[in-house]
């Protein structure tokens, strides 16, 4: 079949540990391995790298010795042996290798389920496979397909409003402690990526102001003008942690960045107004002695977790309707593959057939003037039934044929002995018509 032609090889956080995965991680010349894969036997190829996954897709038609080979070459810069390469990494073919891309795609298959950033990271590993000339028909029609089945399972599903991520599990957090945040004054410590995700969030529960305190002022100036909020420099930290309610501490500092004995004076100021603190950095920004501290509440990245928890029910509901499309979307796409393998020679061997029968009928009817319209339909149907008939063993001889390679060879045998010009399915695959 012509789905069973797609392999995919690969090893993610499921399968092998962080240790393992920093070495199969492919960096450099982009075009060097995909010179490699095609002299492997890869006719197509697309390599998708992350820090959680490396992933090969390809196309071969002699599968048993390109799949070893491609397993090798993803591990050929470790000093693993067989044993461990066929333990840490995972091999998918046909069908499964589908439904594999499209629960990577759907993020049904990421370590926090519901994610967005997988898509767009197979995105560019398409696109970097298409500048370097490697993918063909197949793959180019399969991960397009990929990024449509993440497209309807994100439509369809709450799998992303349901995603677990630090940022998204601190405002959850703080919305239990204060019940609605709307109103309330944010400070957020540090400007980098997971302050910024806090502060996406944050902007949704309706607060009143967000202000980005960072060593560098500029930075912190860029993040607050998106949020329409106020910078300030780290040494402004204390004065302006006097007119908050909530601090989202997520700076790459090396040690403490607020200690307790900065927070006591700051609560005199605050008539011991309730402060809320959430430390989602590693290291440590807040030095744990706050929480002793009357109305401060500090909560760190472990504290997290029970929120994590509560959503993990939810998260798994929305993820079983997203694993039910993807295996809908899967039987089609395979399906439609490998009917586009055998449907243009059956067509040509039904319009040669029928060509055949019209010329015929025509040289009849000319030698039998006497006929009735209703007999002349008669021989009609006839010369289609005898058609018909003569073309159910060799088409039943195509569709009946599981294995690739001897599909293949049955092709050009049916072509051959019917006289039929081999079709353009490569350009025919490219057509969006499933």
């Amino acid at each position: 079949m012509q789905a069973d032609r797609i392999h995919l090889i690969g090893l993610n956080h499921k399968t092998a540990p962080v240790e393992i995965r920093e070495k199969m991680a492919l960096s450099g010349d982009q075009a060097l391995p995909y010179r490699e894969l095609k002299e492997l036997g890869c006719e197509e190829c697309c390599i998708l790298s992350t820090c959680n996954r490396v992933e090969i897709t390809f196309v071969a038609r002699d599968a048993d010795k390109t799949a070893p080979a491609v397993r090798k070459f993803l591990f050929g810069g470790s000093d693993l042996s067989q044993e461990e390469y066929e333990k840490y990494s995972y091999l998918h073919r046909g069908r499964d290798a589908v439904t594999h891309m499209f629960r990577v795609a759907s993020s049904l298959d990421s370590m926090i389920v519901g994610e967005p950033q997988i898509l767009g990271q197979l995105k560019q590993a398409f696109k970097t496979a298409v500048e370097h000339g490697a993918t063909g028909p197949i793959l180019n029609r399969f991960l397009h397909k990929a990024f449509s089945v993440a497209k309807r399972v994100r439509t369809e599903t709450n799998i992303g409003g349901s995603a677990v991520s630090i940022s998204y599990a601190a405002v959850e957090l703080a919305k239990k402690i204060f019940g609605d945040l709307a109103g309330k004054r944010v400070m957020l410590l540090g400007a980098g990526e997971m302050a910024e995700l806090a502060a996406e969030h944050l902007i949704t529960q309706g607060i009143a102001e967000v202000v980005v305190v960072n060593r560098t002022v500029e930075r912190a100036m860029n993040l607050a003008r998106r949020f329409k909020g106020r910078a300030a420099g780290l040494d402004e930290l204390t004065d302006r942690l006097a007119e908050a309610d909530i601090l989202i501490s997520s700076t790459g500092a090396p040690g403490l960045v607020l200690e307790a004995d900065q927070v006591r004076p700051i609560m005199r100021q605050r008539m011991n107004s309730p402060l809320f603190l959430i430390d989602i950095a590693v290291p440590r920004d807040l030095d744990p002695a706050i929480n002793d501290i009357d109305n401060v509440y500090l909560y760190d990245i472990d504290d997290l977790q029970h929120v994590v928890d509560m959503n993990k029910s939810e998260r798994d509901r929305e993820a079983k309707r997203g694993e039910a499309i993807v295996r809908e979307e899967s039987l089609k796409f395979t399906s439609w593959l490998d009917a586009m393998e055998i449907g243009p020679t059956i067509a040509a061997l039904r319009a040669k057939a029928d060509e055949i029968c019209r010329a015929e009928l025509g040289r009849s009817l000319k030698k039998l003037s006497g006929l009735s319209d209703k007999e002349r339909k008669s021989l009609e149907k006839m010369t289609s039934a005898i058609a018909a008939k003569m073309l159910h063993d060799p088409i039943m001889f195509l569709k009946n044929e599981t294995d690739p390679g001897l599909r293949t060879e049955k092709l050009a045998v049916i072509r051959r002995v019917f006289a039929i010009d081999p079709p353009n399915e490569g350009g025919r695959c490219e057509r969006n018509d499933q």
